[in-house]
């Protein structure tokens, strides 16, 4: 196994490597195959491209090339968003097209330094860049997001987006602030977003989360008190919904909060039979 740092070039590339392309902060995908070998691209490195180290394993190294002209004419390719690639590709598409994607995202942002405004340059030795005056170094910066489902007996709340025109009721999320814990954040996200009032904050699990850069931390509360209320800038709609009449509702198989979901129905569903059994 080669030896390379977090930005490899193009001498270093193996026949033996897998690429992800991104034109466009779209991803490059002939039919629903978005893995791209070697010999199959390298008309689209010559045309002008950056490279980034996703993964590297014993046998295969996988990398990320954002590539400046569309290559879709050139591979017979398509370019689609990350989002509507997850749907069809499901836990491999959020690991490595996912992370080409944050990794990306970052990198375009920080091609300047936000102290003194100099051009970066690529670290050789770690993810990062480094101010070419200052030597202020940048590394991918992730954004924490505490996403709560909040419950009440056998029943569960779920909650309609104002931003996102998806048609799926989810679980309430929000950043975590500075100085706050992702438990107040839970109980103050779900204050704010529909009224009520928490207890019982208990983590389930977390996910790395592509849009662009999020860590969701994901967690199940109690109802407390209170009446839904919803602040309407953020929450079309919220109801309490039982676990046989689920409105549609995020897949488990590529999002926290479909597990969360999931989680508490499969919880419910199981305590019911052994009771009635």
């Amino acid at each position: 196994m080669v030896q390379r740092g977090y930005f490899p070039t193009f001498d270093e590339l193996l026949e033996t490597d897998r690429f992800v392309l991104i034109y466009d902060n779209q991803i490059v995908v002939r039919g629903n195959e978005f893995v791209w070998e070697k010999s199959e691209i390298d008309a689209v490195l010559s045309i002008g491209a950056e490279l980034f180290l996703l993964e590297e394993g014993p046998a295969t190294t996988f990398i990320a090339v954002h590539i400046r002209e569309n290559p879709a004419k050139l591979l017979r390719a398509e370019n689609r968003s990350l989002r509507s690639l997850l749907f069809e590709r499901g836990e491999l598409a959020l690991t490595l097209a996912g992370k080409a994607s944050q990794i990306l995202d970052w990198y375009t942002a920080h091609r300047y330094c936000g102290a003194c405004g100099a051009p970066t340059t690529q670290h050789k030795s770690v993810r990062a860049v480094q101010c070419t005056v200052c030597s202020r170094q940048y590394f991918p910066r992730i954004n924490p997001c505490a996403i709560m489902l909040v419950v009440r007996g056998d029943q569960l709340l779920l909650a309609r987006s104002a931003r996102f025109k998806s048609g799926f009721f989810s679980c309430l999320a929000g950043f975590i602030e500075v100085g706050e814990t992702p438990e107040q954040t839970v109980v103050r996200e779900v204050k704010e977003e529909v009224g009520i009032e928490v207890e019982n904050i208990r983590y389930i699990k977390s996910q790395s989360w592509p849009f662009p850069s999020q860590l969701m931390l994901g967690f199940i509360a109690d109802y407390k008190a209170g009446e839904i209320v919803v602040a309407p800038e953020e929450i079309e709609e919220a109801h309490w919904y039982d676990v046989y009449s689920l409105p549609k509702v995020p897949s488990p198989a590529i999002s926290v909060a479909g597990e969360l979901i999931q989680t508490f129905v499969n919880h419910v569903k199981q305590h019911q039979f052994g009771t009635n059994s």
